[in-house]
């Protein structure tokens, strides 16, 4: 489709999604989270065009923009089928930008999660990266692909395809990376990201979204609520910096056991070792072994009805419950806070520092492979 036709669909499903919702505007042209206006992603960031794109299906309304290949709302429907929107975010790309090391709703890498001391080696070559988390590096460091303009390649009513190349040397990567990430909408209320990527030298790659939910809608006050399920029988160890340890604990008889469902505040606050390094939940599981794509999450929001499934390709899942918000954050959506544990990420990931960790699932590649990764967010009502 071209990008004219596009973008005038979007306009028209935008403004109908306004009218369903009864979104009202201020005497300042405001406009509720319900309904983010097209305009506020017209922006130029690092001399590239910023906009605003609109899936949708009678299941799902989703609004993405290409700077950092990020998500920017997610309506569902709950209870008596009314409109919840449950990631955080912005009104407007600018705020995106300013804050773009809240990494809300973006694609994080060349490497998501962390790297002990911004230091890996390959092939006898150490490489050095930005230190964006006191010695370690983070998210891809200051110069990660949430941080860049990328370019929307094929798009849908149902799905988009946005591309970006790293050149070699960025952030302190080896070799011209080239990845791809597609969204689109299921009619069974799923959410899938595809990602592909290809290099011309060997280097390390590991890509997940980052986006931060809240079931009851974003802007509510908390996700202790939140009951949760996770199909793994181990967490990966940290140190106080939240760096591997390179071992695994069993989660039986521990806060980490949500091999059947549990509330995420019930033993939040537990006296245990873990979760005092991570103020909370901010820790790598270690999903069971499946079969290629498979569901390995559960969380459920008795507020709105919403449950919302986890599929992927992927060995680990980092689940972060919120630990490091505060009521002092920008405001979100509408100039709603984000405080304390209001927010909780569930990050589908190969684990935080297998460069450095020969023992953990290798994410080196090399020319004339191929990179892929699956997560599907699917989303009921009970």
């Amino acid at each position: 489709m071209k990008r004219n036709v596009f973008m005038a669909l979007l306009a028209t499903a935008s403004l109908t999604y306004a009218c369903q919702q009864g979104a009202n505007k201020g005497e300042a042209g405001e406009t509720t989270s319900d309904s983010i206006e097209q305009t506020s992603f017209d922006a130029v960031i690092d001399g590239t065009d910023v906009k605003l794109y609109a899936l949708q299906n009678d299941r799902l309304h989703v609004t993405l923009t290409n700077y950092g290949a990020r998500l920017v709302s997610l309506h569902v429907k709950g209870k008596e089928g009314k409109e919840t929107d449950v990631i955080l975010g912005y009104d407007t790309a600018d705020e995106f930008k300013q804050n773009a090391s809240n990494y809300y709703g973006a694609i994080v890498g060349r490497y998501g999660n962390r790297i002990g001391n911004a230091t890996f080696t390959l092939n006898g070559t150490t490489y050095e990266l930005e230190k964006n988390n006191g010695e370690n590096s983070l998210h891809g460091g200051t110069n990660g692909v949430y941080n860049k303009v990328w370019t929307v390649e094929q798009t849908s009513d149902t799905a988009i395809t946005l591309a970006y190349t790293s050149p070699d040397g960025e952030a302190g990567y080896p070799g011209t990376v080239t990845m791809k990430v597609t969204y689109s909408l299921t009619d069974e209320g799923g959410l899938v990201i595809d990602y592909e990527g290809s290099t011309d030298k060997e280097t390390v790659l590991n890509l997940t979204n980052h986006a931060y939910f809240n079931l009851n809608g974003e802007g509510d006050s908390t996700i202790l609520d939140h009951e949760l399920q996770i199909d793994a029988d181990a967490i990966t160890e940290v140190d106080a910096a939240l760096i591997p340890t390179g071992k695994s604990l069993t989660v039986a008889g521990t806060a980490f056991d949500f091999r059947k469902p549990q509330t995420i505040g019930s033993r939040i606050d537990t006296d245990n070792e873990q979760l005092k390094v991570g103020k909370g939940y901010d820790h790598n599981f270690e999903l069971v072994k499946g079969e290629g794509f498979r569901k390995v999450a559960t969380v459920y929001a008795p507020k709105t009805g919403i449950e919302m499934q986890i599929l992927t390709t992927e060995p680990g899942l980092q689940f972060y419950s919120g630990n490091f918000m505060t009521d002092s954050d920008p405001k979100g959506k509408g100039g709603k806070g984000y405080p304390f544990r209001s927010a909780f990420c569930l990050e589908t990931q190969h684990f935080p520092d297998a460069p450095n960790q020969p023992s953990f699932s290798s994410t080196v590649l090399k020319p004339g492979e191929q990179y892929t990764s699956k997560t599907e967010y699917r989303f009921f009502v009970k």
